[in-house]
């Protein structure tokens, strides 16, 4: 049986370094703070090849056929364009929305890829130190449209703990072929819309964790999902996997004009967010806020209680019944 990625994880658990916690979404159901991992060893410098070296077949767009040779990996960090695309050369810090197509090398397991069923696209920040060397570091500087082969040792990948969530274990070499399909954007663009004076202000001006500053009048007692930036791309449905950046705060009273603390953010991952939308997988306020707005889009969403976490409490920063507050960035949709 291939090992899968579940579906719901807010950073895939194939991006997520040794070295930080996976941004945890504040709509997840389960839990609001992020985890916490071990130290990332020093990453090896990246060569064009190795020997041995696999061999892929297919074309771009297409799963990659993957064939890992019979003898010990090297332990380099390879990255080898397998076929280089015609788009714009990635840039530092660009989101690059890449299908990808993963083996361990030792027994030729399949990782599941995009190209499977129920398979997305990974949203790869480049030369970020928040995402593991062999998606972070592969990317940079290629071609959109990009074929590219990687091999990783583990300090490219996971470091000495290994991923057991994908059956990854701590001497794992691991190839993938990435296809770097384009850059995503990392926000919403455009003018902002006016907020009425009794609801949260809003800035989300810069790339960067959203500024919310709640008023001192008492919270809606219904769900508000107003759009503030339009987007121009199209509607989202049920079922689809949502990329998105997002700023979240508690509707504190009597918090007047400071501005509120923020409980999470996904702009602390180095990654949007990423989850299935309108299945249940987040609080109900996510599901029905943000399905039915286009790609693009950036909303305000105010979560009464019943819509969030009701009379459980997440912490210090969210106790039993709270009322949340979320800024969204609708950046991408598959």
């Amino acid at each position: 049986m291939r090992r899968r990625l579940a579906a719901a994880l807010i950073v895939p658990a194939l991006m997520l370094t040794a070295a930080c916690g996976g941004g945890d979404d504040s709509g997840k159901k389960k839990d609001a703070s992020p985890s916490a991992s071990p130290s990332q060893p020093d990453v090896p410098k990246a060569v064009a090849s190795a020997d041995p070296m696999p061999t892929v077949k297919g074309e771009v767009g297409q799963k990659a056929e993957i064939t890992a040779p019979k003898g010990e990996p090297s332990g380099k960090f390879v990255v080898n364009t397998l076929k280089e695309g015609t788009g714009p050369e990635v840039k530092k810090d660009d989101l690059v929305v890449t299908k990808y197509t993963g083996k361990i090398w030792k027994d030729g397991k399949e990782l599941a890829g995009s190209y499977d069923k129920d398979g997305s696209p990974l949203v790869v920040p480049a030369g970020s130190p928040t995402i593991v060397p062999m998606f972070s570091e592969a990317v940079l500087g290629k071609k959109i449209g990009s074929r590219v082969l990687v091999v990783a040792p583990p300090a490219a990948a996971f470091g000495a703990q290994g991923q057991p969530q994908l059956g990854v274990g701590p001497t794992d070499n691991l190839i993938f072929v990435l296809d770097l399909d384009s850059v995503m954007p990392k926000k919403a663009e455009g003018t902002q819309a006016p907020i009425p004076s009794e609801l949260p202000q809003v800035k989300a001006d810069k790339d960067e964790a959203a500024t919310i500053t709640v008023p001192k009048n008492d919270p809606p007692k219904e769900l508000v999902d107003k759009v503030l930036i339009e987007g121009k791309g199209p509607e989202v449905k049920n079922g689809q996997t949502v990329y998105m950046q997002y700023s979240g705060a508690a509707w504190a009273p009597n918090q007047g004009k400071d501005a509120a603390k923020l409980f999470d953010t996904s702009w602390k991952t180095g990654a949007p967010f990423s989850t299935k939308i309108g299945e249940g997988q987040v609080i109900e306020g996510w599901d029905k806020g943000l399905v039915g707005k286009k790609v693009g889009s950036r909303v305000l969403l105010v979560i009464p209680p019943g819509q969030a976490y009701k009379d459980q409490a997440k912490g210090e920063d969210l106790p039993a019944n709270s009322t949340l507050v979320f800024v969204v960035d609708i950046v991408g949709a598959v």
